[in-house]
């Protein structure tokens, strides 16, 4: 039996446990058998496509399912207009901690441009502007958005679906509806399947990013790593708990406890998409926030909502601007703050998507995009924590939105 006499399941039965001891097992592995931890690779991949594979059905189905039950349009305009006021918020407030500890630390000022590489010439490629943001975001076929894994005209399309169905009445209108609640039951099932195998696949990714890594990358680059890091740990620790206890009504440690399995796969696998059906799955049958909140709020989040990034993205080019001798005053810095708000909008839920949209930040502001060679080394442990802390923030949004439509727990 697994478990106490009490009743309760043993701890190492219990899932944040299990990922506990992975991502230590993992962070071990990859530093003292390396070639080993190397071998594990494609456990970690076989993990992150069964992920990746019910992300199209799992956004499509639960945004639908929970716009349509929601109740009528003047609600869904509520919700979504509360969780916009609060993914705008929250991401202000991340930007505006890493413009003050970029400001205060000025880690540009301990690096040179011997690091500088090409990568800038594939990123730039990446570039779009705003108006071809907001046309990308209707599709012209949604089923080909569907199959080449295009997250937001997917959610545009469900939201506008979910919303007809709401409107609408009849036999084949509330069929429709019962098909598409029965798809995501389905779903739901098979997300709960893969999510037993977190541990196995949180080693398996992490254990070989270590082994790749190293810390002597990190130490080149201490004082940038540090000051993105603890501006995350800032935002993370201090401003969104705050936001949790005094909106939310709810308590940050507990919480927190209830999301950790869900944190620790967006560390490890750096990408909010492939974290959603876990973080949904967290939030409903952990942390009891209400279908028809989580499923409106999060996969939203994971797409819109990027305070992590957007905090990285203002480090990076004040960072930037700090090596090239380039003093930015408050006016450039707002103008950082502004872009870095969009651009993290802009922002594919996958790993190094942060990367790509910094070239929209230093083009604004005027920054040789060369400069993102020279901090380009740690990006991706950094691309882990700000991962982390964009999931963190999309959880405790939707137990805010819960909160204020009376529905928190």
């Amino acid at each position: 039996m697994n478990r106490t006499s009490g009743g309760r399941s043993r701890w190492y039965t219990q899932l944040h446990w299990q990922v506990l001891i992975a991502l230590v097992a993992g962070v071990a592995f990859g530093t003292f058998a390396p070639s080993a931890a190397l071998s594990v690779e494609f456990l970690g991949d076989l993990f992150l496509r069964l992920l990746k594979m019910i992300i199209i059905p799992i956004i499509f189905t639960s945004l639908v399912s929970g716009v349509a039950s929601l109740g009528d349009a003047r609600h869904v305009g509520r919700v979504g207009l509360r969780t916009l006021i609060y993914y705008t918020a929250t991401t202000t407030l991340a930007i505006c901690v890493g413009l003050l500890l970029v400001n205060v630390i000025q880690p540009g000022r301990y690096l040179d441009l011997a690091n500088a590489s090409d990568v800038t010439v594939e990123l730039a490629t990446e570039n779009t502007t705003l108006s071809e943001f907001l046309v990308r975001m209707v599709p012209d076929n949604v089923i080909d958005a569907m199959a080449r894994g295009d997250v937001l005209p997917v959610i545009v399309f469900a939201l506008l679906f979910g919303l007809f169905l709401l409107r609408l009445d009849g036999d084949n209108v509330r069929a429709v509806h019962r098909v598409v609640d029965g798809v995501l039951e389905v779903i739901q099932a098979l997300t709960l399947a893969i999510v037993r195998l977190a541990p196995i696949g949180i080693f398996a990714l992490l254990a070989p990013e270590v082994a790749r890594s190293g810390p002597e990358v990190i130490w080149d680059l201490r004082y940038y790593f540090v000051t993105v890091g603890a501006a995350l740990l800032v935002h993370a620790l201090v401003t969104l708990p705050l936001l949790l206890w005094v909106f939310g009504r709810r308590n940050p440690l507990t919480f927190g406890g209830q999301m950790a399995p869900a944190l620790a796969t967006a560390f490890s696998t750096a990408s909010s998409s492939a974290t959603l059906p876990l973080t949904m799955e967290c939030a409903e049958q952990r942390a009891e926030v209400p279908r028809g909140i989580s499923s409106f709020v999060l996969p939203l989040g994971a797409t819109v909502n990027m305070d992590g990034t957007a905090l990285y993205e203002a480090i990076a080019a004040l960072t930037i601007a700090q090596v090239y001798g380039v003093q930015l005053g408050l006016g450039e810095q707002a103008l950082v703050l502004l872009t870095a708000l969009l651009a993290s909008v802009g922002a594919a839920g996958i790993p190094m998507a942060g990367l790509v949209m910094l070239v929209v930040v230093l083009e604004a502001v005027g920054l040789p995009l060369a400069g993102i060679g020279t901090i380009y080394a740690v990006d991706r442990v950094l691309d882990m924590m700000r991962t982390a802390t964009n999931v963190w923030s999309d959880s405790v949004g939707s137990a805010v939105v819960a909160r204020f439509e009376g529905s928190g727990s």
